[in-house]
């Protein structure tokens, strides 16, 4: 351990902060719902993966070794979340007349980009839903007799026959109900597909043979089958989104003790920890897919903006606290970050000199707000002022800076003012010509042209170069945000 600091997490099944204690220390196991792979992942989804991250970087700079896996759904999901609708691979192929399996493989390959551009690391095993079709039929073989019933569009699973069904949406039937697809001869309206049937007369692109007909498995089924396959049960942490917390994962739930069947153990639920990151909102309403019009990571690099702005942006809010996105909350992110990779390029080039004080106090700092569920905003302050202390020495700052750096995951210990510039995609100008420009803009100054040097000023601003006399840069692309 790198401290003896007890660590709080917020647990969504009992709506407390409780002390984290793994089930085995030698490996603590953590299961994080992943994409569905139809479509680019939008900036909102792409939160709930910055917050995985940090808290496996949390876990593993307290020295926890760990076991994460993510999933890959590539079918089953529907085009609602509430189990309603077509399958969203299904979807997708058919609107872009492509192969399911090129879909699948295009936007999977996207996304995993993505985490590289936010640095987040990989898991220790990508787990993906078309790989694991012969256990998700075995898991269903297990528990239909007891706990599920067929109709003709597929196998449901009857929520009744498991207790507390519900307990981590907090019982809000009347919410989850709005949300679920009613279907002709469904016992109880919560009830959901374990395996949908391929309608008569229609074969679908991923379609297999099952017990209960030719068809594919319902999206709740994949995370209960791959999680104990890959982690055993009960395992550690399951994360995700807040949206998983009122439907999707109490179905996962309820199969994870259905597939148990120990009633020795009256509160299991297959994870010791359910843990949800709150949404990113944008009032402007570019975070659904649904509308075709939706703010990718992508989105923003073409804008000039670095991506690890809005990872930094993420963390200056709580994980369990609504972010707004705007353009001038990220704005000011990238802005911060510019000041970081300043400062710390300045603490490089400085000369040694003798510390007055040690940064063991900032630390502490470190640790104490991670340990209280994961306060990034509060780790972000220390490190702003460890940085500012001219009490201790540049080298003793740029070392401290590797514990931050290690559970932020800014990259920051290698990162320079230059890196973040970021060339805008409808940028007018290369920066050969940016160069061109700002040669003659100094040819201008040095013949006391100043009406000239003004003017080539203002033409680089009018192509979205900003001009930075003094600094050592000397020039920054503006983003066009």
């Amino acid at each position: 351990m790198t401290t003896g600091r007890d660590l709080l997490l917020y647990n969504s099944l009992t709506r407390s902060l409780e002390p984290f204690e793994p089930i085995d220390p030698t490996n603590v196991r953590i299961y994080s719902c992943g994409p569905t792979v139809y479509n680019y992942a939008h900036i909102g989804n792409l939160r709930a993966y910055v917050f995985t991250d940090t808290l496996s970087r949390m876990l593993s700079w307290k020295g926890y070794p760990l076991t994460h896996v993510i999933n890959i759904t590539d079918v089953g999901h529907l085009t609602s979340d509430a189990d309603a609708g077509d399958d969203k691979m299904e979807a997708a192929a058919k609107a872009s007349a492509k192969s399911i399996w090129d879909i699948a493989a295009h936007y999977t390959a996207a996304f995993k980009q993505n985490l590289r551009d936010l640095n987040i690391r990989e898991p220790s095993r990508w787990s993906v839903a078309t790989d694991h079709i012969a256990e998700m039929i075995a898991f269903g073989e297990k528990i239909a007799t007891k706990h599920c019933y067929q109709l003709e569009s597929g196998l449901y699973f009857d929520v009744s026959t498991v207790p507390d069904y519900g307990k981590l949406a907090g019982n809000q039937d009347d919410v989850r109900e709005g949300r679920i697809e009613t279907v002709e001869g469904k016992h109880h309206p919560q009830d959901f597909a374990i395996w949908r049937a391929s309608p008569p007369g229609e074969q679908r692109q991923m379609e297999w043979d099952s017990p209960w007909g030719k068809g594919a498995p319902g999206w709740h089924l994949e995370c209960s089958v791959m999680s104990e396959k890959y982690l055993g049960s009960p395992f550690d942490i399951h994360t995700g989104g807040i949206d998983h917390r009122e439907i999707h994962h109490p179905n996962e739930i309820a199969q994870n003790q259905a597939f148990c069947d120990c009633p020795e153990e009256p509160g299991f639920t297959g994870a010791r920890w359910w843990m949800h990151n709150n949404f990113l909102v944008e009032r402007s309403g570019k975070m659904s897919k649904s509308s075709g019009d939706f703010r990718t990571l992508q989105t923003l690099i073409d804008a000039g903006v670095h991506p690890l702005a809005y990872r930094l942006m993420c963390l200056q809010a709580h994980y369990r606290s609504e972010l707004e996105f705007s353009e001038e909350n990220l704005a000011a992110a990238l802005t911060r970050l510019k000041r970081l990779a300043i400062t710390l390029e300045q603490l490089r080039d400085r000369p040694e000199a003798p510390s007055a004080a040690t940064a063991a106090p900032y630390r502490e700092r470190l640790d104490e707000a991670v340990s209280d569920d994961l306060n990034t905003a509060k780790a972000l302050v220390a490190l702003d002022e460890m940085l500012a202390d001219k009490k201790i020495s540049p080298a003793d700052r740029l070392a401290a800076l590797e514990d931050f750096d290690a559970v932020l995951g800014l990259g920051l210990a290698s990162l320079k003012r230059e890196d973040l510039r970021v060339r805008p995609s409808g940028a007018m100008l290369t920066e050969v010509d940016v160069a061109a420009h700002l040669t003659e803009r100094r040819e201008a100054r040095a013949a006391k042209d100043f009406a000239r040097s003004d003017a080539i000023r203002d033409d680089l601003a009018a192509a979205g170069v900003e001009v930075m006399d003094g600094d050592p840069l000397g020039w920054d692309w503006k983003p066009a945000l």
